[in-house]
C-alpha cells in the first residue's frame, strides 16, 4: 500500500465535481474516508480565467487537485462547435495544471479520454499508439486539448519533478449523465430515445450510422473507484510501476471495462431495458466514427484494479437515472 500519495486529511479539489465523473469521484473519495474535499462552480471560479484561477489556488492551498472538468458533448456538438471545444478545454486544463504547480500542489491527477488515440489504431488500445495516427475528425478538436492537458503534465513531470499523473477513461455513462436530444454521447442519447418513442408508442425508432462500430463503456463509479485506486496505489516513481514497451515508466493509464460490443448490441439492450419493442433501423447517411475502440487496460489491471458493474446493470442503474432526471425535471430539449 503506498498510502502515503495521499492522506486522509489532504485537502483534495475537484475540479468539475457537479459533472458526471466529477461527482462520482467525489463520491468514491467520500466513501474511502478522504473527506476533506473543496469544489467549485462556474459562479465562484471561472476555470478559463488564469488570473482568477491563480488567485483561487492561491488562497485554499490544496493538497490534491483532480481536473474532471471540461466541456465534452458527441459527434454533433463536436462537428457543430470545434472552436468552443479545442478553447475552452485548452484553457480549464492549462490554467488549472501550471497554477496547481506554482501553488506548491503534491499530486494532480488529470481526466483524458479515449478519443485521443488514433481512428485506426492498434486494437486493444495500448497506452503506447498516443499520436501514431490520425485521430477520429468527429472529435479531433476534443482530442487534441486532452492530448495537450497529457504532455503538460508530462512536461512539469520531467522539468519540475510534478507529481501529476493521467487516467484515459473509455466511454463514460451512468448518474449524472447528459441525455440532451443533439449534444449527448451515444448512451444517453439511446437512452432518451428508446424512452421518448416507446411514450409516443412509435413502432420504429432511427439510429445513425450503420450500427457497426464496437464501443467500450464504463459506468461512473467504477471511473470513481478507479481515480481513489490511481491516488492512492499508483506512482510513477515507483519500484513496480507501469512501464512502456521502451521500459520507461507510463504517466498515463488507461480505464476501462476491457471488453467492447457493437453500437446495434448495445441499441438492442437499450431498447429491452427501456421497453421499447418497435423496429430499430439505421441511418446510413451519417457517420459511424471511429470502428472499434477497445482500450487495454493491462497496465492498471496489473497493479490491481478490475471494474464492477457490467454493461447489462450499467444501462438497467443509467435507465433509473434518467427516469428521476426526467421526474425533476433536469432534463434539456
Amino acid at each position: 500500500m503506498k498510502s502515503y500519495l495521499i492522506q486522509k486529511e489532504d485537502l483534495i479539489y475537484i475540479a468539475g465535481s457537479s459533472g458526471m465523473a466529477g461527482n462520482a469521484i467525489s463520491k468514491a473519495l467520500n466513501k474511502a474516508g478522504y473527506t476533506n474535499q473543496i469544489s467549485t462552480n462556474r459562479k465562484q471560479l471561472d476555470l478559463t480565467n488564469n488570473e482568477k484561477v491563480r488567485e483561487w489556488f492561491s488562497y485554499h492551498e490544496p493538497d490534491i487537485v483532480i481536473i474532471a472538468a471540461a466541456k465534452v458533448g458527441g459527434i454533433y456538438a463536436n462537428n457543430t462547435y470545434p472552436a468552443d471545444f479545442l478553447l475552452q478545454n485548452l484553457k480549464i486544463q492549462n490554467n488549472i495544471i501550471e497554477n496547481a504547480w506554482l501553488a506548491g500542489v503534491r499530486r494532480l491527477l488529470f481526466l483524458g479520454s479515449s478519443c485521443i488515440y488514433p481512428k485506426f489504431a492498434k486494437q486493444p488500445i495500448k497506452e503506447e499508439e498516443l499520436l501514431k495516427g490520425s485521430l477520429e475528425v468527429t472529435n479531433q478538436w476534443y482530442a487534441i486539448a486532452k492530448i495537450a492537458g497529457i504532455k503538460l503534465c508530462d512536461a512539469l513531470r520531467l522539468q519540475e519533478g510534478f507529481d501529476a499523473i493521467s487516467l484515459m477513461p473509455t466511454n463514460l455513462y451512468g448518474p449524472g449523465d447528459n441525455y440532451h436530444s443533439k449534444n449527448s454521447h451515444v448512451l444517453p442519447a439511446l437512452i432518451r430515445r428508446f424512452h421518448e418513442e416507446k411514450i409516443n408508442q412509435s413502432r420504429e425508432v432511427i439510429c445513425w450510422g450503420t450500427g457497426k462500430p464496437l464501443r467500450e463503456f464504463l459506468y461512473v463509479e467504477d471511473l470513481g473507484e478507479a481515480c481513489v485506486f490511481a491516488l492512492k496505489q499508483w506512482s510513477p516513481n515507483a519500484k513496480d510501476a507501469p512501464l512502456d514497451n521502451d521500459g520507461e515508466p507510463l504517466s498515463f493509464l488507461n480505464v476501462g471495462t476491457g471488453k467492447d460490443a457493437s453500437i446495434k448490441e448495445i441499441a438492442m439492450k437499450v431498447a429491452e431495458v427501456v421497453g421499447f419493442e418497435g423496429t430499430i433501423c439505421w441511418d446510413h447517411t451519417k457517420a459511424d466514427g471511429t470502428p472499434k475502440k477497445q482500450l487495454d487496460i493491462s497496465r492498471l489491471s496489473k497493479l490491481g484494479w478490475q471494474s464492477k458493474i457490467t454493461l447489462d446493470q450499467g444501462i438497467k442503474m443509467a435507465y433509473e437515472d434518467f427516469k428521476q432526471a426526467l421526474e425533476r425535471g433536469n432534463l434539456r430539449a
